[in-house]
């Protein structure tokens, strides 16, 4: 579903992805972990098509991001870590902007919105200007927003964050749904007890480099993978 292949991108003489090469398949929850600045956002950035970089390649089911990003991000949808929504729409406006975008028919939209829009709690205030939502509808808004033209893959930056526990559960169980449904998730997040417990496998960067990935057995062995990702974090 999505293929990175030696992803090398710098910003001036910083290297912050260095021949990073992962795949993603159909059906998997993937997380992706590291200290701040290890080049997680970059990553997620270049898979989606926002961010250009120096070498490698990557593919949206099959199909480039270089040589057709329209055709891969029909098929994506991105959260980044702090989203920025059109504010000056109401809610369900936004809603209705990003189906119109991704060519949503009418009645599959409506019943989208109901189903997610209530599952979250959101429903009573799509009416309301996004400018007047707290952090945490915001986030909740953006989900809703990622999930409603059904991609194939969805890549996501710190979900969790900004989540209460009832939404942190919900997205969880939605998670698991679209990939029990054939897609597939890559998303970064430093709560390690949730990626050990939600995900099928999981890669470990640290300045860039990849530094250990695979099964979640495979990654942790018998310790948690807390341990795992301090010791390796520790290491020289």
């Amino acid at each position: 579903m999505l293929r990175i292949e030696h992803l090398t991108k710098t910003f001036g003489e910083k290297v912050a992805v260095d021949d990073l090469s992962l795949h993603i398949a159909p059906g998997e929850i993937y997380g992706f972990i590291g200290h701040n600045g290890a080049g997680k956002t970059t990553t997620l950035r270049s898979a989606v098509g926002i961010q250009s970089f120096d070498a490698g390649e990557i593919y949206i089911g099959g199909t480039s991001i270089k040589t057709d990003p329209l055709a891969c991000k029909r098929q994506l949808a991105y959260i980044p870590d702090n989203p920025d929504l059109y504010e000056f729409m109401s809610g369900i406006k936004y809603l209705n902007f990003i189906a119109d975008v991704f060519g949503v028919p009418s009645e599959v939209r409506e019943a989208r919105i109901a189903d997610y829009a209530g599952r979250f709690e959101l429903t009573s205030d799509l009416a309301q200007p996004i400018s007047a939502y707290s952090h945490g509808m915001k986030q909740k808004l953006a989900i809703i927003s990622a999930w409603l033209h059904d991609p194939k893959l969805i890549l996501m930056d710190e979900p969790f964050v900004g989540l209460d526990p009832k939404a942190a559960f919900l997205l969880k169980g939605m998670m698991r749904e679209l990939c029990d449904r054939g897609g597939a998730i890559f998303f970064s997040t430093h709560v390690l007890e949730v990626a050990e417990k939600l995900c099928d496998k999981v890669a470990i960067i640290k300045q860039g480099k990849l530094i250990r990935s695979g099964t979640m057995e495979e990654v942790k062995g018998d310790e948690s993978l807390e341990e795992v990702f301090l010791e390796l974090e520790a290491e020289e």
